[in-house]
């Protein structure tokens, strides 16, 4: 039935019996170790040179220090510009301590090889920390200067990603986890690198933007009545573990991996954040990104194409097409023409779709024709 997905599925296979290395990049517990006294060692040299102590890292927050490979994604250049943390000022001294205090919790973690959450570290502390976000930030900084992937830090998030479908693996525990076996999603893993024994007879993986659709999806068994598969949702902007989740089910089963976004520039810059990476976390792309993934849909053109109605279409604000505008100009962008041109019918059109919109023409349009015919005859870029 799904001629298009099993044409590229053998063409997926093809390429990667050719090799490849994994992104699964974890650096040994003594490596972290020694990077960390690398860091202490450096402070004191500076305070035994009279000088007042600094730490360093690579700027994440410029454009001009990005490069982008197309196999890769976004990643650091070679030649960025730092960012400097002193402790002699008063813009930065919190900052400097709250990120010695972290490294000494780290050490701690990984010298006795145990985890812990982000959120337990947080509530270790709330006063001296703050809030939530500031702990992140700095787990993040610390994660580039060391130049240690965040999981080799012994530090897990949270998740909120959910997976569904034809997909079994095993936890660090020893837990067997089947994810197609209720009709309930499961909740993504904090350490995907402790996942082992991946088997799936999945013929696609497909990324939902949105927990309703997601949802709606398991509802209409999309999972089973289609074609044996695996649906993944970030619940909007995805999380460090739904990433790492999706690279790490492209490097163990090699099957196509489809978004299946709103047709804004929201659901745009999600997709890219799942194919090419972010600036924050560009210095561990190799781990992030999987430059598969294509864009299943919503498409714009799709809106002309199935005659949806304009009552349910919705119009740019000046902040949408500020997006699409610093989209456009992205340096991946110069290699999806397609893309471009989807962006531009959007903007001529001066309208944007939820993937809602499809139940003005049926309630069961997406599950029933939408992604069946896609699927079948590759409607995909």
């Amino acid at each position: 039935m799904l001629t298009a997905v099993e044409k590229l599925k053998a063409s997926l296979r093809q390429s990667s019996s050719a090799g490849g290395d994994g992104a699964e990049a974890i650096v040994k517990n003594v490596d972290v170790l020694k990077a960390i006294e690398e860091v202490i060692r450096d402070i004191v040299l500076q305070l035994s040179q009279g000088k007042a102590p600094a730490l360093s890292f690579h700027k994440r927050t410029q454009w001009s220090n990005i490069r982008f490979d197309d196999t890769v994604g976004l990643q650091m250049a070679p030649d960025c510009t730092v960012s400097t943390v002193r402790s002699d000022c008063c813009t930065s001294v919190v900052r400097f301590s709250l990120i010695l205090k972290v490294l000494s919790m780290i050490y701690k973690l990984v010298q006795s090889n145990t985890y812990a959450t982000k959120r337990d570290i947080y509530y270790n502390d709330t006063q001296l920390f703050g809030s939530q976000r500031t702990l992140d930030l700095i787990i993040i900084d610390i994660s580039c200067m060391l130049k240690v992937p965040r999981r080799s830090l012994h530090v897990l998030a949270t998740s909120k990603g959910f997976i569904a479908g034809d997909l079994c693996y095993t936890e660090e525990d020893g837990t067997r986890v089947n994810c197609s076996s209720n009709s309930t999603a499961v909740l993504v893993p904090s350490n995907i690198c402790g996942i082992k024994n991946v088997s799936s007879a999945a013929q696609f993986l497909l990324i939902v933007e949105k927990d309703a659709t997601f949802q709606r999806l398991l509802d209409d068994e999309f999972c089973i009545k289609l074609a044996p598969c695996i649906i993944i949702t970030g619940k909007g902007v995805p999380d460090l573990n739904t990433r790492l989740m999706v690279r790490k089910l492209w490097d163990s089963l090699h099957i196509p991996i489809f978004a299946l976004v709103d047709a804004d520039p929201h659901g745009i810059e999600i997709m890219c954040i799942y194919k090419y990476g972010s600036m924050s976390m560009s210095f561990d792309a190799r781990s992030l990104t999987v430059p598969a993934v294509m864009w299943l849909g919503l498409l714009p053109s799709d809106m002309e194409r199935l005659n949806v109605p304009n009552e349910v279409l919705i119009p740019l604000t000046k902040r949408d097409l500020s997006k699409l505008n610093s989209l456009q100009k992205r340096p991946y962008m110069s290699c999806q023409p397609l893309w471009n041109k989807e962006m531009e019918i959007m903007v001529k059109c001066n309208m944007k779709a939820e993937l809602q919109s499809l139940t003005a023409l049926a309630p069961d349009y997406l599950t029933r024709v939408y992604l069946p015919n896609k699927l079948q005859f590759g409607g995909w870029i």
